[in-house]
């Protein structure tokens, strides 16, 4: 079996973005927005609460290693098409523009659609003439209200983050 890389299929057109090195571990997060009754109260004296609406997922993915020390390349090449989906607005002409939009996709498993909203990034390792060839990125990726669909797959077939195939009708 051979190793398949996690990306970013991007949805929209755009650059889906490869990763060189696959994470060691996705941390999900999920609330839910709750409204407090301040006048309302339970039997035992507290605020009566009730359910307002969940808030999206979010996927942190951290210590993603970019290496480019063998080949002696700057490595900020490998994290340009990153930041251009966090800074798609720079330069005046996507400020009316939705960010872009990807699958975050692992092997056979589509985990979310979602917008790219942190970028963070620290360089590790240098030649001597001061060129970048070694970084750890974190990314936090935010869910985005439609279903999980490659976009090579039918309009049929969907999968959630969880791995749950559904079928539309």
């Amino acid at each position: 079996m051979s190793l398949v890389k996690a990306q970013l299929l991007s949805k929209d057109g755009g650059e889906t973005i490869k990763f060189m090195f696959n994470p060691n571990q996705l941390s999900f997060s999920q609330n839910i927005n709750l409204t407090k009754d301040n006048g309302a109260r339970t039997k035992k004296g507290l605020s009566k609460v009730n359910f307002a609406y969940p808030e999206p997922c979010s996927l942190t993915i951290k210590d993603i290693v970019f290496d480019t020390y063998e080949d002696g390349t700057n490595v900020l090449s490998y994290l340009k098409p990153f930041a251009k989906a966090v800074y798609f607005a720079e330069g005046g002409e996507g400020k009316e523009k939705r960010p872009p939009t990807y699958i975050f996709v692992w092997g056979k498993q589509d985990y979310l659609n979602c917008f790219l909203t942190s970028l963070n990034y620290t360089l590790t390792l240098f030649l001597p003439d001061g060129t970048p060839v070694r970084a750890k990125v974190d990314l936090t990726l935010e869910e985005i209200d439609e279903p999980v669909e490659k976009p090579s797959m039918s309009n049929s077939h969907q999968v959630d983050r969880f791995g749950n195939s559904r079928w539309k009708s």
